[in-house]
């Protein structure tokens, strides 16, 4: 066997190691947070109680949601057999995932930097870094106030008197979780518009120039996203979104200055 062979079978068994222990520590993060039900399932279902922080900061602010209808408890049901055990088991695997994530981003990052130069690997790490911190912004918007106005919105409208609204648990779920993964994934337009000027594909008089369309485009994904219809919740998700545009022009314009150094 060739000494390129050795290698690449030696490099794929290293990459099996990183995998394996990746498995292993989503599994524990998983089965603990599996474990702290009672926590976990009041911290997720917070947003659905009429005493939850975002609904009391904003009554004492004076801007009390007008379409809460005076309801302080928005009751949800379940409606299947098995259904509460996959959402606990869902849930637990989100939740682990996320705090296993550093722990995946340095595993992969050490098995691929032996490969990368001195200022490539220096540069990675901040993206790394960068990117994880943006995505924990992100869903913490999403969950403190983006999710919980539209959740009772949507909650309390009705087409009629005669059709009331029984909210499902996994509707319920499904719909926090998957905001929270848009919104994590929005809030790193920053880090990518900072790769894309590292590798020159990307300039700060590009993003100048289209300023007005990222405005546009911001309010068809704050619609998107938010189907309320009212123009509060509308301008709360789209300002986030242009200052993420912003911020990312922002960024690229420092890559260019000390890429030009």
């Amino acid at each position: 066997m060739s000494d390129q062979a050795k290698s690449f079978w030696a490099h794929l068994d290293e990459l099996k190691g990183h995998l394996v222990r990746i498995v292993a520590v989503v599994v524990v993060a998983t089965a603990v947070a599996f474990g702290f039900k009672e926590w976990l399932f009041e911290l997720v279902l917070a947003p659905a109680k009429g005493d939850f922080l975002t609904y009391r900061l904003t009554q004492s602010l004076g801007l009390e949601w007008q379409n809460a209808q005076g309801e302080s408890v928005v009751q949800l049901i379940n409606t299947g057999l098995a259904a509460q055990f996959l959402t606990h088991l869902k849930v637990a695997l989100y939740v682990g995932l996320l705090v296993a994530l550093p722990y995946v981003i340095y595993s992969l990052f050490s098995f691929i930097s032996p490969a990368l130069y001195d200022h490539e690997r220096r540069h990675s790490r901040r993206y790394v870094v960068g990117g994880y911190v943006m995505f924990l912004l992100g869903c913490a918007l999403n969950y403190l106030i983006i999710f919980p106005f539209t959740f009772r919105f949507l909650a309390g409208y009705q087409v009629s008197g005669l059709v009331p609204n029984m909210i499902s648990l996994d509707s319920y779920i499904s719909t926090l979780l998957g905001m929270t993964l848009v919104m994590g994934a929005l809030f790193e337009i920053p880090v990518v518009c900072a790769l894309l000027a590292r590798l020159g594909v990307l300039h700060h008089r590009q993003m100048v120039a289209s300023r007005r369309y990222a405005i546009v485009i911001a309010l068809i994904v704050a619609a998107v996203i938010t189907p309320t219809g009212d123009p509060f919740t509308l301008m709360l998700v789209a300002v986030p979104i242009w200052m993420l545009y912003e911020l990312g022009a922002w960024v690229v314009r420092l890559v260019e200055k000390s890429r030009n150094k």
